[in-house]
């Protein structure tokens, strides 16, 4: 079981519940929120999608209506799984 990193004061609604799933993962070592920013497209629900591999995991955006917030995922899976994973987790669960 993995653990959240909780760094900031704001966070785009719904999203740590998300990560905390996401952190009881197997095979997911830190989940870290990071830096939240305005976004032109607008998203209607929380979405998570990976967008570049880092060092020992990936980097995800987080969208949710107008904002975006980069989530730095540690873990040893392999992106597919990855995305898979993040694409079942259930908001407000």
């Amino acid at each position: 079981m993995g653990r959240v990193v909780i760094t900031h004061s704001t966070y785009i609604e719904g999203l740590i519940p998300l990560l905390k799933q996401l952190a009881q993962e197997r095979g997911i070592d830190t989940v870290t929120p990071a830096v939240i920013s305005r976004v032109r497209g607008r998203s209607t629900s929380l979405r998570l999608r990976i967008s570049t591999p880092i060092t020992g995991g990936y980097k995800l955006v987080a969208r949710r209506g107008t904002s975006a917030q980069e989530v730095f995922v540690v873990t040893a899976r392999e992106r597919e799984d990855l995305q898979l994973l993040l694409d079942g987790l259930v908001p407000g669960r």
